[in-house]
């Protein structure tokens, strides 16, 4: 059995599909944790303090106070960040070999195809300074084929491994953007019926005016108004500043609206 979290565990994180893999593992295992805001639109991300825990300069990275041996360790890479909660906590991410090699598949499957794809088709279709036909009907054919995978495995499974599990973390918010990368969920109907299954696991996934970081993101909700929410997260309760102060300093107006920087840039 999994030993109590003593201090909250350091998330750097910035409001990506990338970022809310991991907010929404903590929240599901119950875990306290503290925002450490990685302005990726500000270049925070080069610092020299936050490249000691990430030096590939992505977001999102840990680091956990109460590691192995109960001594700190941060970890940085997504995927890997999901698969070390895993470990700790026993929780979504089974022991079983034959579950546990199907979780890694359609977990490597989201970090190495649906997640690089997703970004470069919102690139070229949403952020490139210059339309190139050629990039977006690449990306954005790439993007379908891959909701087609997903769709056939879906088919008769009810998550992407089977059970509930960290591959279905890693992959759910890359489909809040479906309609951005040209995508239809209708279209998928296997998909659809995922994605609602997943948002209903918890009320604040979809709560625009919860107080989690799962809750205020996952369906888009940062672009509309991040400036009024505090941080107060896990089973510490600890709250930070507010995000506007955290964005910009007290009083120095409202934060920027997503659409300022790229959503898929500073994140893996």
């Amino acid at each position: 059995m999994a030993q109590a979290q003593k201090t909250p565990i350091d998330l750097y994180y910035w409001p990506t599909p990338n970022g809310w893999k991991v907010t929404i593992m903590l929240e599901e295992c119950g875990l306290p944790y503290d925002i450490k805001l990685i302005n990726i639109g500000k270049g925070d991300q080069f610092e020299p303090s936050f490249l000691k825990i990430s030096p590939n300069n992505r977001i999102p990275a840990i680091v956990d106070h109460d590691g192995p041996g109960g001594t700190p360790i941060s970890v940085f890479e997504s995927g890997a960040i999901l698969q070390y909660l895993g470990r700790k906590t026993g929780k979504f991410y089974s022991t079983d070999e034959r579950k546990r090699v199907a979780v890694e598949e359609w977990l490597y499957w989201q970090v190495g195809g649906l997640g690089p794809m997703s970004g470069q088709a919102n690139h070229f279709r949403n952020y490139a300074p210059e339309k190139v036909e050629y990039g977006i009907n690449r990306y954005t054919n790439e993007v379908n084929r891959l909701y087609g995978v997903m769709n056939r495995q879906l088919a008769d499974h009810d998550y992407l491994a089977g059970a509930y599990s960290i591959a279905d973390m890693a992959s759910i918010g890359w489909m809040k953007s479906a309609e951005r990368l040209g995508q239809n969920l209708n279209d998928f109907p296997h998909v659809k019926r995922w994605y609602d299954a997943v948002l209903a696991r918890r009320p604040d996934f979809g709560d625009a005016v919860g107080n989690r970081a799962s809750a205020l993101l996952i369906r888009g909700d940062f672009a509309e108004g991040w400036a009024q929410y505090e941080f107060r997260f896990g089973a510490s309760g600890r709250r930070s500043r507010s995000a506007a102060e955290e964005f910009n300093g007290p009083g120095e107006g409202p934060a920027p609206k997503a659409s300022e920087s790229s959503p898929t840039a500073g994140g893996r």
